[in-house]
Protein backbone atom coordinates (compact mmCIF):
# COMPACT_ATOMS: atom_id res chain seq x y z
CA UNK A 1 0.00 0.00 0.00
CA UNK A 2 2.83 2.34 0.74
CA UNK A 3 4.93 1.57 -2.33
CA UNK A 4 1.91 1.98 -4.46
CA UNK A 5 1.02 5.74 -2.66
CA UNK A 6 4.26 6.81 -3.34
CA UNK A 7 4.43 5.70 -6.72
CA UNK A 8 1.12 7.90 -7.15
CA UNK A 9 3.00 10.78 -5.40
CA UNK A 10 5.91 10.89 -7.64
CA UNK A 11 3.48 10.74 -10.62
CA UNK A 12 1.26 13.44 -8.77
CA UNK A 13 4.24 15.76 -8.65
CA UNK A 14 5.11 15.54 -12.27
CA UNK A 15 1.92 17.53 -12.70
CA UNK A 16 1.59 20.04 -9.07
CA UNK A 17 4.57 20.98 -7.92
CA UNK A 18 5.75 19.87 -4.42
CA UNK A 19 6.52 23.34 -3.45
CA UNK A 20 3.29 24.06 -3.76
CA UNK A 21 2.25 21.61 -0.75
CA UNK A 22 1.52 22.76 2.81
CA UNK A 23 2.94 20.06 5.15
CA UNK A 24 1.32 19.97 8.20
CA UNK A 25 1.49 18.33 11.22
CA UNK A 26 1.08 18.24 15.21
CA UNK A 27 3.33 17.68 18.13
CA UNK A 28 3.05 17.89 21.83
CA UNK A 29 5.70 20.19 23.71
CA UNK A 30 6.19 20.20 27.25
CA UNK A 31 7.99 22.72 30.18
CA UNK A 32 10.69 20.41 31.04
CA UNK A 33 12.96 18.12 28.98
CA UNK A 34 11.67 14.30 28.12
CA UNK A 35 12.78 12.72 31.09
CA UNK A 36 15.69 10.24 30.90
CA UNK A 37 17.18 7.86 33.82
CA UNK A 38 20.00 9.66 33.75
CA UNK A 39 18.87 12.89 34.74
CA UNK A 40 16.14 11.48 37.19
CA UNK A 41 19.24 9.55 39.03
CA UNK A 42 20.40 11.27 42.33
CA UNK A 43 22.13 10.29 45.09
CA UNK A 44 20.68 10.65 48.82
CA UNK A 45 22.46 10.27 51.97
CA UNK A 46 21.45 8.07 54.73
CA UNK A 47 19.81 11.12 56.89
CA UNK A 48 17.71 12.62 54.00
CA UNK A 49 16.75 9.57 52.39
CA UNK A 50 13.28 10.82 52.77
CA UNK A 51 13.28 14.33 51.83
CA UNK A 52 10.91 15.41 49.87
CA UNK A 53 12.86 17.49 48.24
CA UNK A 54 15.71 15.50 47.35
CA UNK A 55 13.55 12.83 46.44
CA UNK A 56 11.99 15.25 43.80
CA UNK A 57 13.91 14.73 40.59
CA UNK A 58 14.64 17.29 37.90
CA UNK A 59 11.64 16.30 35.48
CA UNK A 60 8.51 15.93 37.06
CA UNK A 61 6.67 12.73 36.35
CA UNK A 62 3.62 14.51 34.22
CA UNK A 63 5.04 17.81 33.26
CA UNK A 64 2.94 20.56 32.10
CA UNK A 65 2.23 20.54 27.87
CA UNK A 66 1.00 21.97 24.72
CA UNK A 67 -0.24 20.69 21.44
CA UNK A 68 1.01 22.55 18.58
CA UNK A 69 -0.30 22.52 15.15
CA UNK A 70 2.25 24.12 12.30
CA UNK A 71 2.33 23.28 8.30
CA UNK A 72 5.82 24.38 6.11
CA UNK A 73 6.10 25.06 2.27
CA UNK A 74 9.02 25.66 0.40
CA UNK A 75 8.20 29.47 0.47
CA UNK A 76 6.70 29.74 3.91
CA UNK A 77 5.45 28.74 7.35
CA UNK A 78 1.79 28.88 9.01
CA UNK A 79 1.66 30.24 12.15
CA UNK A 80 2.07 28.57 15.05
CA UNK A 81 -1.10 26.91 16.61
CA UNK A 82 -1.38 26.30 19.95
CA UNK A 83 -3.89 23.82 22.11
CA UNK A 84 -4.02 22.83 25.31
CA UNK A 85 -3.55 19.92 26.93
CA UNK A 86 -7.07 19.45 28.09
CA UNK A 87 -8.58 20.31 25.13
CA UNK A 88 -9.43 17.58 22.91
CA UNK A 89 -8.93 17.71 18.98
CA UNK A 90 -12.02 16.37 17.23
CA UNK A 91 -13.75 17.51 14.12
CA UNK A 92 -15.13 20.83 15.42
CA UNK A 93 -12.21 21.73 16.80
CA UNK A 94 -9.52 21.08 14.20
CA UNK A 95 -11.74 22.37 11.94
CA UNK A 96 -12.18 25.91 13.94
CA UNK A 97 -9.07 26.37 15.44
CA UNK A 98 -6.84 25.12 13.25
CA UNK A 99 -8.08 25.50 9.59
CA UNK A 100 -10.58 28.29 9.46
CA UNK A 101 -9.64 30.69 12.41
CA UNK A 102 -5.83 29.87 11.25
CA UNK A 103 -4.56 28.15 8.19
CA UNK A 104 -7.24 29.64 5.61
CA UNK A 105 -6.62 33.21 6.92
CA UNK A 106 -2.43 31.99 6.03
CA UNK A 107 -3.40 30.53 2.66
CA UNK A 108 -4.74 33.31 1.66
CA UNK A 109 -2.25 35.64 2.21
CA UNK A 110 0.47 33.72 1.30
CA UNK A 111 -1.03 32.32 -1.98
CA UNK A 112 -2.87 34.93 -2.73
CA UNK A 113 -5.08 33.09 -5.09
CA UNK A 114 -2.21 30.92 -6.66
CA UNK A 115 -2.13 26.77 -6.08
CA UNK A 116 -1.37 25.31 -3.14
CA UNK A 117 -2.23 21.73 -1.94
CA UNK A 118 -2.95 20.68 1.92
CA UNK A 119 -1.15 17.98 3.15
CA UNK A 120 -2.10 15.89 6.63
CA UNK A 121 -2.45 12.78 8.40
CA UNK A 122 -5.60 11.22 8.64
CA UNK A 123 -6.30 11.22 12.32
CA UNK A 124 -10.57 10.76 13.05
CA UNK A 125 -10.90 14.43 13.27
CA UNK A 126 -8.81 15.26 10.13
CA UNK A 127 -11.05 12.68 7.76
CA UNK A 128 -14.38 13.13 9.65
CA UNK A 129 -17.70 13.60 6.74
CA UNK A 130 -17.57 17.19 7.70
CA UNK A 131 -14.04 18.17 8.18
CA UNK A 132 -14.04 16.37 4.37
CA UNK A 133 -16.65 19.09 3.41
CA UNK A 134 -14.42 22.00 5.17
CA UNK A 135 -11.56 20.95 2.96
CA UNK A 136 -13.54 20.68 -0.42
CA UNK A 137 -14.70 23.85 0.31
CA UNK A 138 -12.23 25.85 1.70
CA UNK A 139 -8.38 23.59 0.51
CA UNK A 140 -9.64 21.68 -2.71
CA UNK A 141 -6.62 19.49 -4.25
CA UNK A 142 -5.82 18.19 -0.51
CA UNK A 143 -3.99 15.18 -0.48
CA UNK A 144 -6.70 12.41 0.04
CA UNK A 145 -5.94 8.96 1.68
CA UNK A 146 -5.44 7.50 -2.03
CA UNK A 147 -2.51 9.65 -2.08
CA UNK A 148 -0.81 10.16 1.23
CA UNK A 149 0.59 6.77 2.65
CA UNK A 150 -0.65 6.13 6.60
CA UNK A 151 2.43 6.18 9.32
CA UNK A 152 4.53 7.74 6.98
CA UNK A 153 6.97 10.40 9.14
CA UNK A 154 9.97 9.79 7.27
CA UNK A 155 7.98 11.39 3.90
CA UNK A 156 6.86 14.82 5.97
CA UNK A 157 9.37 17.56 6.45
CA UNK A 158 7.51 18.27 9.17
CA UNK A 159 7.95 14.89 11.21
CA UNK A 160 11.62 14.44 9.17
CA UNK A 161 13.24 17.76 9.48
CA UNK A 162 10.82 20.87 11.37
CA UNK A 163 10.05 19.34 15.21
CA UNK A 164 13.73 18.27 15.62
CA UNK A 165 14.94 21.31 14.60
CA UNK A 166 12.46 23.31 16.67
CA UNK A 167 13.28 20.76 19.85
CA UNK A 168 16.95 21.65 19.26
CA UNK A 169 16.67 25.27 19.23
CA UNK A 170 14.80 25.55 22.83
CA UNK A 171 16.84 22.12 24.22
CA UNK A 172 18.21 21.48 27.52
CA UNK A 173 15.79 24.68 28.97
CA UNK A 174 12.78 24.06 31.85
CA UNK A 175 10.29 26.66 31.48
CA UNK A 176 8.18 27.81 34.34
CA UNK A 177 5.05 28.05 32.64
CA UNK A 178 3.21 26.72 29.31
CA UNK A 179 3.73 30.38 28.14
CA UNK A 180 6.90 30.91 28.54
CA UNK A 181 7.45 27.80 26.41
CA UNK A 182 4.95 29.13 24.03
CA UNK A 183 6.88 32.36 23.44
CA UNK A 184 10.22 30.51 23.33
CA UNK A 185 8.76 28.07 20.98
CA UNK A 186 7.64 31.20 18.67
CA UNK A 187 11.17 32.94 18.97
CA UNK A 188 12.03 29.41 17.89
CA UNK A 189 9.71 29.10 14.67
CA UNK A 190 10.24 32.79 13.04
CA UNK A 191 14.11 32.06 13.02
CA UNK A 192 13.93 29.48 10.27
CA UNK A 193 14.75 30.79 7.31
CA UNK A 194 13.48 29.95 3.58
CA UNK A 195 16.67 28.38 2.82
CA UNK A 196 16.38 25.93 5.55
CA UNK A 197 12.20 25.37 4.02
CA UNK A 198 13.08 25.22 0.10
CA UNK A 199 15.54 22.72 0.83
CA UNK A 200 14.03 20.55 3.20
CA UNK A 201 11.05 20.37 1.12
CA UNK A 202 12.37 19.68 -2.24
CA UNK A 203 13.78 16.65 -0.62
CA UNK A 204 10.95 15.12 -0.58
CA UNK A 205 10.57 13.68 -4.46
CA UNK A 206 14.03 12.17 -3.33
CA UNK A 207 12.29 10.99 0.00
CA UNK A 208 9.84 9.30 -2.30
CA UNK A 209 11.96 7.92 -5.03
CA UNK A 210 13.85 6.18 -2.30
CA UNK A 211 10.62 4.62 -0.78
CA UNK A 212 9.68 3.62 -4.13
CA UNK A 213 13.30 1.79 -4.39
CA UNK A 214 13.32 -0.14 -0.78
CA UNK A 215 9.66 -1.42 -1.74
CA UNK A 216 7.85 0.53 0.71
CA UNK A 217 9.85 -0.35 3.41
CA UNK A 218 12.41 1.88 6.23
CA UNK A 219 14.39 3.62 2.71
CA UNK A 220 16.88 6.56 5.33
CA UNK A 221 19.86 4.25 4.74
CA UNK A 222 19.65 5.02 1.15
CA UNK A 223 19.52 8.87 1.00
Amino acid sequence: MRLEKCRKLLQHFQVRRVSDVIWTDEKIFTIEPLPNRQNQRQLLSKDDSMSPKRRLAHNRLFPKSVMVWAGITATGKTPLVFIERNVKINSEVYQKIVLMDNLLPWVTQHFAGGPFILQQDWAPSHGSRSTLAVLEAHFPGFLDKDLWPASSPDLNPMDFSVWGMLEGKIAGKVFATVDDLKAALEVAWASIDDGYLRRTVNSVKKRLRACVKARGSNFEILL
